[in-house]
């Protein structure tokens, strides 16, 4: 079975799901993607041990994917939900929306980070405090697809679903940045104890670097979207699919980071190509056929992870880590949504049930784990994909099916009130 092959398998597994979900589950597409996947994972391994020769799992182990989740998977999926961010319309949210993907996703990587460290050190299991922040950032990035798809369900205060939906589209593109840039001081103090300077040095030569080679090509996107007739329909989104490619190829051969690169291309073309003052650059189908393609990886993401149950390495204490990690994560959530509300709220006014929204309905989707298969191998990496892989399902499953309550009693609250 060759990597075309899987890579067709998942593609057929994705749209099989989609089906089913669609015409007989009826449920988000997030859960029931989540359920089915779990299902046939399940199914294969007692097809496994009754029949070892068919047993896929085998199949799926000989393969790595980590060149495809990080070249193609996540650049993509990165650049589509920048391109999907309008400043227009967050206008009147800016402030807290930035606030909240910034300065929460740093509160919530040295919690969250901080917390599992000690949780693993009491548990006996040897990972660095970098590569337990490098969990940290992974795991604060929250689905934006299936968080929009909730909120649309809801019929909630114009300004509070903004916050959610723009803290979501944003929170992506900085959590995955911050893991990798963590990472690369990670691999780097492994060889040599780091000065301050050479830290800083790091992390702002990687994210400055893929700022420039963003703003760089996303202004050279634009004035060929510009100049193109938006007519010419195939012609724009080879021009977006080949700035993306491009600047992600350029930013790893000058070593920064490209997935910054790929997020900054995604706003500089995604509010210049609508600009109101200019004939729109990009025209419809440009968006159309990234919002497919963010929803198709998005859906492959999930099959991946319910095979992902067959390579893991199933050992006690990394699931029972696990686990404990989910509580952790959920402090970390409310951690990074309190602390930022309460220093806004001393000027600015924010609805009751915020704080609590913003916490609950803060599903975790593909990009974690995505993300986490993606990364180099380095001694400990197994356990942050287990505890990533449970977190995730949990997210998706239980706090999926319980945001329909939350939501309903957050209405029923402002009825009264």
């Amino acid at each position: 079975m060759s990597i075309l092959d899987i890579i067709a398998l998942f593609i057929f597994l994705s749209g099989a799901f989609i089906f089913i979900n669609t015409f007989y589950l009826k449920l988000p597409s997030s859960i029931g993607l989540m359920i089915l996947a779990l299902g046939l994972s399940f199914l294969v391994l007692v097809v496994g041990k009754l029949f070892p020769e068919l047993h896929l799992a085998e199949h799926v182990k000989e393969y790595e994917f980590e060149e495809v989740l990080y070249q193609i998977v996540l650049t993509f999926m990165l650049f589509s939900g920048a391109l999907n961010i309008d400043f227009k319309k967050l206008s009147s949210q800016r402030k807290p929306v930035l606030v909240l993907a910034i300065i929460g996703v740093l509160i919530s990587t040295f919690v969250i980070g901080t917390l599992v460290y000690f949780m693993l050190h009491f548990m006996n299991i040897e990972l660095q405090y970098m590569y337990c922040l490098v969990f940290g950032a992974l795991i604060s990035p929250t689905d934006p697809i299936a968080v929009t798809k909730t909120i649309q369900r809801f019929h909630l205060k114009e300004d509070l679903e903004i916050k959610i939906a723009g803290e979501s589209l944003f929170n992506d593109g900085i959590a995955v940045v911050l893991a990798l840039t963590i990472l690369d001081i990670a691999h780097a103090s492994d060889d040599h104890t780091l000065t301050a300077f050479e830290t800083i040095y790091i992390g702002v030569a990687d994210i400055g670097g893929g700022i420039f080679i963003g703003l760089f090509l996303g202004y050279i996107g634009y004035r060929l979207l510009k100049y193109v007739d938006n007519d010419a329909v195939e012609v724009e989104v080879l021009i977006t699919l080949a700035i993306v490619m491009v600047g992600s190829q350029l930013a790893e051969f000058i070593h920064v980071s490209a997935k910054q690169a790929a997020v900054v291309m995604g706003l500089v073309i995604g509010n210049e190509g609508r600009s109101s003052h200019v004939a729109s650059a990009a025209g419809d189908y440009v968006f159309k056929f990234w919002n497919l393609l963010e929803e198709t990886f998005s859906a492959m993401l999930f099959v991946l992870i319910g095979l992902e149950m067959l390579v893991l390495d199933l050992r006690l204490d990394f699931i029972a880590a696990g686990f404990f990690a989910i509580c952790i994560v959920l402090f970390g959530r409310w951690t990074s949504v309190f602390i930022p509300i309460k220093m806004m709220s001393i000027k600015d006014t924010f609805e009751k049930n915020t704080i609590s929204v913003l916490t609950w309905g803060a599903l975790r989707g593909g990009l974690p784990i995505a993300l986490s298969l993606s990364l180099s191998d380095f001694h400990g990496k197994e356990i942050i994909v287990t505890m990533t892989y449970i977190v995730v399902v949990c997210s998706v499953l239980y706090q999926g099916l319980t945001v329909p309550t939350l939501m309903k009693m957050s209405q029923s609250q402002e009825r009264k009130a």
